[in-house]
């Protein structure tokens, strides 16, 4: 028997009133989660309260959104139950919403939780990095896991918030129903469904804007930490995961969407700051050429590139004998050319390493090109192709191994004779890799000592790149290695952010990178190839920010080294706090290493004193000789020029991977 359509009504109206409160209750939770985000990351920093207000309030209005895209099929299916008129369907219902809101609960906890641990290092929200995470060597994450986490209190905690959860939605769901008559003629309970439907979706948009609030967040502080509160884990997920697909999918436009799809032309008239026109050839348009040099063609210099696995600049100011975290890197910063004013390209290894190699800038929101449907690429401006050209035998190493990212493979094809990656580095010192690496490759100390050996056996000139894998989680130094002393200052302690053991340990791992780094050029110094060996170092990033927050975060947040050191008949003199990134590492190398020599780069010399320099990191920060800001919101005529600068850099940047697909 079925029921009257009023009767139908009144129990969709008891079930809806304890739908809304298991909302309410989850969306205390998405509070409490924020609220832990806040404290745990927002350091020792004074906050205006009106503006910490501000971004939670913002942060529960997107909260919202998450609660309303979980809403909207329950009142679809409300309806449905309403012109059903069934009891027993009724009667069963609470069992289906139960089940349903625990899997989508779970799944929101989860995604806002793995926002936490991802925050934690990138100092942002989920990104479309965290897909690149799933290809790192999985065992190799689980030890990190391991060494750095409480795994079985996090486990306890994690089975203690699912019986809560539990309890909670039973005692909500499954209490008899008080049903209230209700008074409606059945086109006023048609109507009362279409105010619920508008209702919910006003919720899942967030505002009356043109564009719905989870798609432009906006800014609520000047306070670069601040701005990030109010997101969430799950929203974050979602970008992230259509960001990947898009850039999967060969929907993924650069040239697009900086608005340059029909006058490319003018990107790289921009870029080059010559006059292009559309039937040019835009490679000769990019395409310099070093000045002829006697003592470099007399000399001609072995090249050594290291990128130094998460070597951050900001923590150098920090610097004491009590904190001696540069160890013996510190007097070869203090002895030659370091560029202070210099950013990574992006906030990951692989997404800095591909585009320092290639000449271009980092492409936002874009994964791993050794991963995608141009790893079989060979690129014309290719670093390593410049020098190979010039005559140098080309190596790539890296101390982990090889198939990681399909690293050794792609940079195989890019001009890299050679490629040696930890069992390589084992074999020739002869040494036990058990117990002489952590869980992503050798100890830094032998992939130098590879390197010197190849240097010191060379026939002919040598072009070496090299990236470390000390600095990285679980942060493991070798056991015989004797820890200088790292105190930190009362200044620098209220700066750290987290579990302080967890940071020192992180600290200790820096300061060993730092001191090999340093000892590598104690050791080219004191020997024949200081004569005959320029070296530069730089990193892929900077992620210690993630706990520790700077002052003036937007400014220094991304900052890394670029150290050159140039044999004393070739050194040039620089202004080091000319503004750069990764783009422009190699063309200041070419004019430091090669006389004469043709190269195509999207980023310039920093030698050259006449041009507008400007850094860019994927992140949307750009820096600039005096001050730092995010991309389209400039204040300065500097500002500005730099930021039509990224535009034209990201559409010549997407020019030169697609054309040569």
């Amino acid at each position: 028997m079925k029921l009257p359509l009023v009767d139908s009504f009144e129990i969709n109206i008891a079930l809806f009133k304890r739908t809304l409160l298991t909302q309410l209750f989850f969306l205390g939770l998405m509070s409490i989660f924020r609220s832990l985000f806040f404290l745990e990351f927002s350091g020792s920093n004074n906050y205006n309260s009106s503006e910490i207000f501000s971004a939670f309030f913002l942060g529960l209005r997107l909260d919202l959104v998450v609660l309303g895209y979980i809403q909207i099929p329950i009142i679809l299916i409300f309806i449905f139950l309403y012109f059903l008129r069934s009891y027993k369907l009724y009667e069963k219902i609470k069992i289906f919403l139960y089940l349903y809101f625990l899997l989508f609960y779970l799944l929101a906890s989860i995604l806002i939780a793995m926002d936490l641990g991802y925050f934690s290092f990138f100092n942002e929200h989920i990104t479309l990095m965290v897909y690149g995470i799933l290809d790192d060597d999985t065992a190799a994450l689980w030890r990190t896991m391991q060494d750095n986490y409480n795994i079985y209190l996090i486990f306890i905690s994690s089975i203690l918030y699912l019986f809560i959860l539990k309890y909670l939605l039973t005692k909500i769901l499954f209490n008899d129903l008080k049903i209230k008559q209700v008074k409606l003629k059945t086109s006023w309970q048609l109507f009362s469904f279409s105010i619920l439907i508008a209702l919910n979706i006003l919720v899942i948009r967030g505002t009356f804007g043109m564009y719905p609030l989870s798609k432009v967040i906006p800014d609520i502080s000047s306070d670069k930490f601040l701005n990030e509160v109010p997101n969430n884990g799950v929203l974050a997920f979602i970008k992230a995961t259509k960001l990947y697909k898009k850039s999967k999918s060969g929907k993924y436009d650069l040239i697009k969407s900086t608005h340059y799809t029909s006058r490319l032309n003018e990107a790289f008239s921009y870029l080059s700051k010559q006059k292009v026109m559309p039937h040019d050839d835009y490679y000769k348009a990019i395409t310099y050429t070093t000045k002829k040099n006697k003592n470099i063609e007399k000399l001609k210099p072995n090249v050594v590139v290291v990128m130094v696995e998460s070597g951050g600049l900001p923590i150098r100011k920090y610097q004491s004998k009590t904190f001696d975290i540069m160890g013996r890197l510190k007097k070869h910063f203090d002895e030659d050319t370091l560029f202070t004013n210099f950013i990574s390209a992006s906030n990951g290894t692989i997404v800095s390493l591909e585009p320092l190699l290639l000449n271009i800038t980092a492409r936002p929101n874009s994964t791993s090109l050794g991963q995608s449907k141009y790893q079989y690429t060979k690129y014309p401006q290719a670093a390593a192709r410049v020098y190979e050209k010039a005559g140098y035998e080309t190596h790539f190493i890296y101390g982990g191994d090889l198939k990681w990212r399909n690293v050794g493979k792609f940079m195989s094809l890019q001009g890299f004779k050679h490629q040696a990656g930890k069992i390589d580095i084992a074999s020739t010192l002869e040494i036990n890799l058990k117990t002489s690496s952590h869980d992503w490759g050798v100890f830094d100390e032998y992939a130098y000592e590879y390197v010197l050996r190849l240097l010191k056996n060379a026939k002919k000139p040598q072009f070496i790149f090299l990236l470390t894998t000390n600095n990285h989680p679980p942060f493991k130094i070798p056991k015989n290695y004797k820890s200088k002393s790292l105190k930190p200052s009362t200044e620098l302690k209220k700066m750290m952010i987290g579990d302080k053991d967890l940071i020192q340990k992180r600290l200790y791992d820096y300061q060993y990178a730092f001191d090999m780094a340093g000892k590598f050029m104690d050791e080219i110094k004191q020997s024949n190839l200081a004569k005959n060996t320029v070296v530069a170092i730089t990193a892929d990033n900077n992620t210690i920010e993630g706990r520790i927050r700077y002052k003036n975060q937007l400014q220094t947040s991304k900052k890394i080294p670029f150290y050159l050191y140039a044999p004393k008949s070739i050194k040039k003199v620089a202004d080091t706090t000319t503004a750069g990134s990764h783009k422009d590492l190699f063309p200041t190398l070419y004019n430091q290493t090669l006389s004469e020599t043709n190269f195509t780069a999207v980023g310039k010399n920093l030698f050259s004193k006449d041009t507008l320099h400007c850094g860019f990191n994927d992140s949307g920060i750009i820096v600039v000789k005096d001050s730092a800001f995010i991309h389209k919101k400039t204040k300065t005529d500097e500002e500005k020029k730099c930021d039509q600068e990224y535009d034209a850099a990201l559409a010549v940047s997407d020019w030169l991977i697609r054309i040569n697909k």
